[in-house]
């Protein structure tokens, strides 16, 4: 079944972890062996054979790159000039993919339809390009607002204002604090330029203030639920009740941390705590009781988002085996149309919705 994965870090993978996406994902875990200096290594499950082979003809790839004070722990830029200079190397990145012809960026409804006919004509993926719809994950690197523009320009389609710890327009995971006055206006914004907000990484005090002055279009891209895992990086029923509303859709994510409850990073491994492909499916089976439909959830893997095999389910050898999941929702009871709006409807129904031409 054609998929949609709204959520993986292409760029990051073969900028900052220096991963030849267009070999195979073997080749990639080969080159890699006896590497330490990410846990990661030779592990990897995301290439673009890959997702070919698993007929993921369409994703949502990010731009990162963290602005970090001096006295913020977490990685990233010592300027917000530098965080928008690596996210620019992001993108010649993505541009010299769609050069060699591995991807191809979706960014408005015409192109949309003319790739999924495409994706949809009957031929082997083999020599197909990768749709791609450009996203920026956490806003550090828009070094004002002249720079918004730009980057829809550009190409880019969504922004999740915040990622992990402080953000100069928004808090995020592990961090509180309200939406600053640039977060408000970076926002509004967005509105004016018809631009996805990406509700994923927002603290609980930033995601209220965004429900209550945004209204574009929402999307998570990758999110699960709070009542399943506890952790502030995850929704609460009330704020998945409030994406609802306003018609988002939430992508269910392959973090095994964000998937079990009792996770130990480092130490736990997915077998001896049970992580598999069904443990997805009971967060998006949460989000469908909450709804009473189907029409609110989608896949927004993060495989390889700094984790690989160590730290996803153990019946995903890579991002192929996906389609797993039509059998997997079909035991559950989901219909053929439910399970059609898991792999790709409900993002596609979304999209047009969320571009006007």
């Amino acid at each position: 079944m054609f998929t949609i994965d709204a959520h993986l870090d292409l760029s990051m993978n073969a900028l900052e972890w220096n991963r030849d996406l267009q070999q195979p994902v073997t080749a990639i875990r080969a080159r890699e062996a006896g590497q330490t200096d990410k846990p990661d290594r030779g592990k990897g499950v995301v290439a673009f054979p890959e997702l070919r082979k698993g007929n993921i003809g369409l994703v949502v790839a990010t731009q990162i790159g963290r602005y970090v004070a001096p006295d913020n722990p977490l990685p990233g830029w010592h300027s917000p000039e530098q965080a928008w200079a690596q996210t620019q190397g992001q993108l010649a990145w993505y541009k010299a993919m769609e050069d060699a012809g591995e991807m191809v960026m979706i960014k408005d409804r015409k192109g949309l339809d003319k790739h999924l006919l495409l994706w949809n004509d009957g031929t082997p993926n083999d020599q197909k390009p990768i749709g791609y719809i450009l996203s920026l994950e956490g806003a550090d690197s828009i070094v004002n607002l002249k720079y918004l523009e730009r980057a829809y320009n550009k190409g880019l389609r969504a922004i999740g204002p915040a990622h992990y710890g402080p953000g100069r327009y928004a808090n995020g995971t592990d961090a509180t604090g309200h939406l600053n006055e640039q977060g408000r206006q970076l926002i509004k914004e967005m509105e004016q330029l018809h631009m996805i907000l990406d509700a994923t990484h927002l603290c609980d005090d930033a995601f209220w203030d965004a429900m209550e002055i945004f209204n574009g279009s929402v999307w998570a891209s990758h999110n699960n639920c709070r009542a399943l895992v506890n952790h502030n990086r995850q929704f609460s029923d009330d704020m998945i009740r409030v994406l609802i509303e306003k018609g988002a859709v939430i992508g269910g994510a392959l973090d095994a941390w964000m998937m079990v409850p009792g996770w130990v990073r480092g130490q736990s491994s997915p077998q001896e705590m049970g992580c598999n492909l069904e443990k997805m499916i009971d967060h998006m089976d949460h989000i469908c009781q909450i709804a009473g439909n189907s029409l609110h959830v989608g896949i927004g893997t993060d495989l390889d988002g700094a984790f690989g095999k160590e730290q996803c389910p153990y019946d995903l050898e890579t991002i192929a085996d996906m389609q797993q999941l039509p059998a997997l929702l079909s035991k559950r009871g989901y219909s053929a149309a439910d399970i059609e709006n898991v792999m790709h409807g409900n993002w596609l129904r979304f999209l047009r919705n969320a571009w006007r031409d």
